[in-house]
């Protein structure tokens, strides 16, 4: 009697270990292969953005070659969008995810977020300055361009009664706004520093307090959160934290210093 229990109980260990994740294998598959492929942005300057070569530059491209080098691989980075990045993760596309992407709870139960988070944003308005904007509650009715994906483009929607047209990218969103179909576009405040400086956009501003600060989380594939690589990643979070790797990146592009890392960098510093 004792041997078909035996079997069934060998079948059931073999199906468990066929049906485990891939996340114990998932840091040995990058090591063999040499290469570590990471989603990034490619139209969010400076976070992500394409130099005059064509190739893929930045603060988070800049992160992703921190863990390639850890891993003496080389670094492909897939260009990725706010409304395919997390399908590119979980479709085996890519094998890390670094793309401005706010920490939602929704977006933990599709992919792996690894803590601690890396950096912070708000949302505000690039505004048409004949628009005059000075509080949101001036959003209701009006034509608000966005992009498609974003978190927050609904509760705007909601709580300011704004009309969101939803664009794939940052460039059909910067077009609608210059033609004047939206009275401005709703965004990562973060994006809209560089903007502010460039001449072209004289004719607007951002005017309405920043509002739904929210932290960015880099993300591997929901079953390997717990397994080696999401272990791996949330040391090499800690790491960079710590020695304050990732302000000295703020700095090298010119970003606005943020609070978000000076603190991180505070809390990891006191536990070394």
């Amino acid at each position: 009697m004792f041997k078909p229990l035996l079997g069934a109980g060998a079948a059931l260990a073999g199906l468990a270990i066929a049906l485990a994740p891939a996340a114990a294998q998932t840091l040995e598959k990058i090591k063999q292969r040499g290469v570590l492929v990471v989603g990034s942005k490619a139209d969010y300057k400076p976070f992500g953005f394409r130099d005059p070569s064509g190739a893929i530059v930045g603060f988070e491209p800049d992160i992703a070659r921190l863990v390639a080098d850890k891993l003496g691989v080389k670094l492909e980075i897939e260009p990725v969008v706010s409304s395919n990045r997390m399908q590119f993760l979980q479709q085996g596309k890519i094998d890390l995810m670094i793309a401005t992407m706010n920490d939602k709870p929704d977006r933990r139960l599709l992919v792996g977020i690894i803590e601690p988070l890396y950096y912070a944003s708000g949302v505000n308005v690039l505004g048409n300055k004949k628009a005059g904007l000075k509080n949101w509650e001036q959003l209701k009715d009006q034509k608000v361009c966005a992009i498609q994906g974003a978190w927050y483009n609904k509760p705007v929607a909601e709580k300011y009664g704004a009309d969101i047209v939803a664009f794939k990218g940052q460039t059909e969103a910067e077009v609608a706004l210059q033609q004047g179909n939206c009275i401005g576009w709703v965004y990562d405040d973060t994006a809209f520093a560089e903007r502010l400086a460039d001449p072209k956009w004289a004719g607007f501003e951002m005017t309405l307090p920043t509002i739904l600060e929210e932290p960015w989380g880099l993300a591997v594939k929901l079953e390997e959160r717990d397994g080696a690589w999401g272990k791996f990643m949330a040391e090499q979070l800690e790491e960079w934290h710590r020695t304050g790797k990732l302000i000295e990146l703020e700095k090298k592009w010119g970003i606005q210093a943020s609070a978000f890392l000076k603190q991180m960098h505070d809390k990891y510093a006191k536990k070394s």
